[in-house]
């Protein structure tokens, strides 16, 4: 078992370098991201593919089976908080931090708004959408990963066991995984070296007992106990029973009523929400504006990833990414953004796909054609054409990539949004 500490650390950090050159479009090796879990939870029902469902089944009997390694391999705010651990360790608060029920509410929060207005609160809790916002220079992901790096400093992994939705849920499942963190009473001399190494603070030495559901499985413990009373597997005794006493009843009824009340703040949230933005262009795949408000993590992997660099993130204008064509235009034989996106916000298309889907409409301004016709040698679309010596566009072709645009030198034409994206 001393090995499992190495191991897993080597797999973690190689996951974080993926992870960032990723971001920053260095390189896609993999669909890295595909695995982060409420990105990949949300795909299953709004963009399904088999792959979406094998990978989430995949992150549940992980956890069932080994409890939140997840948490400790595949999360990159969470190995970048263990690296903050380590290099901050002599700031941090040592000892057990016991498990606050306080993030069930938090949780119950967060998903009654997710069930009726999407991630627009989500977001801005989410571990992956805060790596990615904070990572590709977003003002509010920078100011949240701040604060989280500050908690972690003082605190440890206090954000991933008390306060991450993500990690509550994977929380509770770990409840019942097969293999814990486990301490040998008999050996066990309370010296409370594996306590405070603890990242999770999930150890008490003086119980000698291990929370299983706020540990992240580092297995730093392992190799930190000199009698070799840590051990990880399946617990030789028998596990905690769940005690359903008047507090924890009361409890989980108001967490209901609560889940009621957000569902509802929710849809009136989104509603005035809605009201607030003018009209945008969309990536291809979006589909509606309203449909990415509420889908849209604002990680900005489709912005770093865009080669004409026309997706631009969230503005005052709109809350998630939307194209900006004063930087380009859309390339037809490119469907990046929509193989990069990790949540479904983006629908997967295939470049065929993409090449039919209607994003936007051109128009001709009359007073400032001069009838170069070059609009009409630019369109890959042979959409814009050139008739008894008038420009014309024909709307059964134009999907709204704005070449033509780009590619006016008298800004005759001009470019307006659609409601609804649709195949033409």
């Amino acid at each position: 078992m001393k090995y499992f500490y190495k191991t897993r650390l080597l797999v973690a950090i190689s996951f974080l370098l993926l992870s960032v050159v990723g971001i920053y479009a260095i390189f896609y090796p993999v669909k890295i991201f595909d695995i982060q879990f409420l990105s990949v939870f949300q795909r299953v029902f709004i963009d399904f593919s088999l792959l979406s469902l094998l990978l989430l089944l995949f992150i549940i009997v992980l956890t069932l089976l080994f409890g939140r390694l997840y948490c400790s391999l595949f999360c990159p705010l969470g190995i970048m908080q263990e690296i903050l651990c380590f290099l901050f360790q002599k700031y941090a608060k040592n000892g057990y931090i016991r498990n606050y029920s306080a993030k069930y509410f938090l949780a119950v929060l967060v998903f009654g708004a997710f069930v009726t207005s999407g991630v627009l609160l989500l977001k801005y809790i989410e571990p992956y959408a805060i790596f990615g916002s904070a990572f590709t220079l977003t003002l509010s992901g920078i100011l949240i990963f701040l604060t989280i790096v500050f908690l972690t400093v003082f605190k440890k992994r206090f954000f991933c066991t008390n306060i991450c939705p993500a990690g509550t849920i994977l929380g509770l499942i770990s409840k019942f995984s097969r293999y814990k963190i486990f301490i040998k009473k008999d050996i066990c001399v309370s010296c409370a070296l594996c306590e405070n190494k603890c990242q999770s603070a999930c150890i008490n030495s003086k119980e000698k007992s291990v929370d299983n559901e706020t540990c992240v499985k580092c297995f730093q413990c392992l190799q930190t106990c000199p009698r070799g009373a840590i051990s990880y597997g399946i617990k030789p005794f028998e596990t905690d029973k769940i005690n359903l006493n008047r507090r924890k009843l009361v409890t989980s009824v108001a967490a209901f009523t609560l889940f009621g009340a957000m569902c509802k703040f929710g849809l009136v949230f989104k509603t005035k929400l809605m009201q607030k933005f003018k009209e945008v262009v969309l990536p291809p795949g979006a589909q509606s504006e309203e449909r990415l408000i509420n889908t849209c993590f604002n990680c900005n992997l489709c912005v770093e990833n865009c080669p004409t660099k026309i997706i631009v993130k969230a503005d005052k204008n709109f809350p998630a990414i939307h194209i900006d064509y004063t930087k380009g235009y859309c390339e037809k034989n490119c469907n990046k953004c929509s193989e990069v996106c990790p949540s479904g916000a983006i629908k997967r298309l295939e470049k065929d796909q993409k090449q039919r889907t209607r994003i936007a409409m051109a128009t001709i301004n009359g007073e400032k054609c001069v009838k170069c016709a070059i609009c009409v040698r630019a369109c890959p679309y042979n959409a814009v054409l050139k008739i008894e010596n008038k420009i014309v566009i024909d709307s059964s072709k134009c999907i709204g990539c704005a070449t033509c645009n780009s590619f006016c030198p008298h800004d005759a034409i001009e470019i307006f949004a659609v409601k609804k994206q649709n195949l033409i």
